[in-house]
C-alpha cells in the first residue's frame, strides 16, 4: 500500500514538474534567442543555451525602435479597456442577478449569440462605422471596439460572482433605511472585488495581447500597439528574432507586474465564482 501511494505521488509530482517545464518552454527558448549575439545566431546550431550572451537585442529595441511609444499605447488602450468593461460588466451583472423584466432571457440570448460570430468577418462593418465616426487610426476607437467585445463575457463572469451573494445582505441593508444603490455600492461592490478583480485581469489581458483589431483599424505608428509593433520587426525578406524576442519578452513585462499586483485578489475571485451561497 505504502509503495503505491508513494509510486502515485511521484507520478503526480512528475506530471506537475512536466507540466510547468513544458508551459515555460516557449519562454525560456524567447529569452535564449533574444540574448544570443548576432554572430552567433545562425552559426552555434541547434543549443540549449548559447556558448556567449549579450543584451545588443535588447539596446536595439529601447534605443532605435518605437517600443516605448507601443507600450505607451498598449498601456492606456489595456487599462481604460479594462477599467470600463469591469464597471459596466459589474453592473449589468447585477441587474441580471437581481432583477427580473421583460426580455431578460432574449438579452441573454444575444449577448451569448455575439460570443459565437467570427471576428474577421466582423472587421468591415466595424471598420466603416469607425470611419463615419472618425475613430480610426486612434486609442479611442481602439478602445470602444475592446470594450464592446469583452463586455458580453465579463457580464456572464460578473453575474455568476454576484449570484454567489445571498440577497438577504443587501435586503436586510434596505429594511434598514438603506437605498438599492446605497446596498449595492456598500455590500454588493466590497464582496465582489476578487470577482473584479478577475475580469480586470482577463480583460487587461484580452485588450493587451489583440492583434486583429489594431492590425485592420490602426496605419499609423503612433497609435500602434504593442502586437502591432512586434510585426515591425518582420521585413520582406526575412524575420529578426533577436530583435522580436527581445521586444516580446520586455512586452511580458507590464503585464506580470500587472497580475502580481491583483494576485491575491485574482486566485480568490476564480474560485469564489464556482460557489454560489
Amino acid at each position: 500500500m505504502r509503495v503505491g501511494r508513494l509510486a502515485a505521488a511521484i507520478a503526480h509530482r512528475t506530471s506537475i514538474v512536466a507540466f510547468i517545464a513544458f508551459a515555460l518552454l516557449p519562454l525560456f527558448w524567447m529569452l535564449k534567442v533574444a540574448l544570443t549575439p548576432n554572430d552567433l545566431m545562425y552559426s552555434e546550431g541547434v543549443r540549449l543555451w548559447p556558448s556567449r550572451t549579450s543584451l545588443e537585442h535588447f539596446r536595439f529595441v529601447l534605443e532605435n525602435s518605437d517600443l516605448l511609444l507601443f507600450f505607451r499605447n498598449s498601456s492606456i488602450v489595456a487599462l481604460s479597456t479594462a477599467i470600463a468593461v469591469t464597471g459596466i460588466a459589474t453592473s449589468c451583472g447585477y441587474a441580471l442577478s437581481r432583477f427580473e423584466f421583460r426580455g431578460k432571457r432574449v438579452m441573454v440570448s444575444v449577448l451569448l449569440v455575439t460570443q459565437m460570430f467570427p471576428l474577421v468577418m466582423l472587421i468591415a462593418p466595424i471598420f466603416r462605422m469607425l470611419s463615419a465616426l472618425g475613430l480610426t487610426n486612434s486609442l479611442p476607437g481602439l478602445i470602444l471596439v475592446y470594450t464592446a467585445f469583452n463586455l458580453p463575457f465579463a457580464t456572464f463572469l460578473m453575474r455568476s460572482f454576484i449570484d454567489g451573494i445571498p440577497r438577504e445582505l443587501e435586503e436586510a441593508a434596505m429594511i434598514d433605511g438603506a437605498r438599492r444603490f446605497t446596498a449595492f455600492r456598500q455590500i454588493i461592490v466590497p464582496l465582489t472585488l476578487p470577482g473584479m478583480a478577475a475580469t480586470l485581469g482577463f480583460v487587461f489581458t484580452a485588450a493587451w495581447s489583440e492583434l486583429l483589431f489594431a492590425l485592420m483599424l490602426i496605419s499609423k505608428v503612433e497609435a500602434s500597439t504593442l502586437p502591432v509593433g512586434l510585426l515591425s520587426f518582420v521585413s520582406k525578406f526575412g524575420v529578426d528574432f533577436g530583435q522580436m524576442t527581445a521586444a516580446g519578452i520586455l512586452a511580458l513585462v507590464p503585464a506580470v507586474f500587472f497580475f502580481l499586483f491583483i494576485q491575491r485578489f485574482l486566485v480568490r475571485g476564480l474560485t469564489a465564482g464556482a460557489v454560489k451561497g
